[in-house]
């Protein structure tokens, strides 16, 4: 009998470790990206980065050999994934050894001891890929542990913060109606030859168009606001096209270049785009040196079960655990059980729009 005993104990113990995964691991085995880590850093409210970066993680995983690790907002007391908040990404370590680091936080304010990697990070110039919500990563009060990265920022040394000093913009505003309004993304026709344009054609997303224009860098792309949730939807003839995607470098403390593409978009939805998601996959082979690799025919197929939920504030899939995502063929999302916040009954004389971004 004692035999069995200790095999029940062994298997409750493996599965007791499981249910404390923090964060996601997906080893690629062969391709140009072997010996490389890409360490993702999904946390933001409203625009599914637990639902995108695990998906793009298994591509550059399965297809072209990475090692990607993708960290969470994680709540202490469940296990789960929750989206924004609280700001808890447990694993930031994983930067120490990554070779890119791709973000899409929103505002989030993590405990110093989880900053400090992120910092570490950028102090030895290590490339990004920013999207969408990442103009706006932090939200730090002045006087706090690493305040400076916030995105109202008013260091002297660091005015703006993470958005304006590495993406090279931090949050300007919405344009045109975000939820109402999709938007088409097109090459800029002098730039068509860069390596992340290659094999490029009829990206659209659904996501709404951000006010966008780097302080400095190239322009890749501009976003034209469409009057509805389709690729075939009219223009939107009153907004003119504004940048959508764009590279740039910022100089390290350490006296390093570090290549920085930065994208306004990133929606699980909008990555169902072959286009779109063609114009992150070659723009993360780029940020980490590998533009040689990127040809037109280059595998952005998705991996495994894919049927992401639309963006919204707090609409995250509830009861998920990083461990729940392992492997290539886990279901992304692993359930359909969405958070749906009660709406507050606030007298229609004191309502105003909510802040959205």
């Amino acid at each position: 009998m004692l035999k069995p005993i200790l095999l029940c104990m062994a298997i409750l113990a493996c599965l007791g470790s499981m249910s404390h995964a923090e964060s996601l691991v997906f080893q690629g085995e062969s391709g140009p990206g072997s010996g490389k880590h890409i360490v993702f850093l999904a946390g933001d409210h409203e625009y599914r980065s637990e639902e995108s970066l695990p998906a793009l993680a298994r591509i550059m995983a399965k297809h072209h050999g990475f090692k990607c690790t993708v960290l969470f907002n994680i709540d202490p007391a469940t296990g789960e994934i929750v989206a924004g908040k609280p700001s808890n990404m447990p694993g930031m370590e994983a930067l120490d050894s990554a070779d890119l680091a791709v973000v899409f936080l929103r505002f989030q304010n993590l405990p110093p001891e989880q900053m400090k990697h992120f910092e570490d990070y950028l102090n030895r110039g290590g490339p990004v890929v920013g999207m969408r919500t990442a103009t706006h990563a932090f939200q730090i009060a002045e006087g706090q542990p690493y305040a400076k990265y916030s995105f109202r920022s008013t260091a002297s040394d660091y005015e703006l913060g993470f958005g304006h000093q590495v993406l090279g913009q931090t949050w300007v505003g919405h344009y045109g109606k975000n939820h109402q309004q999709s938007t088409r993304i097109t090459a800029m026709d002098a730039m068509r030859e860069h390596p992340i344009l290659r094999g490029v054609e009829n990206a659209w997303v659904q996501a709404g168009a951000y006010v966008g224009k780097p302080v400095d860098g190239d322009i890749l792309t501009m976003a034209q606001p469409l009057e509805g949730m389709t690729p075939d939807s009219p223009v939107v003839e009153s907004l003119p096209p504004q940048p959508s995607e764009w590279t740039r470098t910022y100089l390290s403390p350490s006296g390093k270049k570090a290549r920085v593409f930065t994208s306004l978009y990133g929606t699980p939805e909008d990555i169902t785009n072959e286009g779109y998601r063609r114009l992150m996959i070659n723009g993360m082979f780029w940020a980490i040196g590998l533009e040689d690799a990127i040809t037109s025919q280059l595998d952005v197929s998705l991996v495994g079960p894919f049927q992401p939920n639309t963006f919204g504030n707090q609409t995250h899939a509830l009861g998920i655990r990083p461990e729940m995502y392992q492997g290539f063929e886990s279901p992304i999302p692993a359930n359909n059980h969405i958070n749906k916040p009660a709406a507050k009954k606030t007298p229609a004389a004191k309502r105003k729009p909510a802040e959205k971004s």
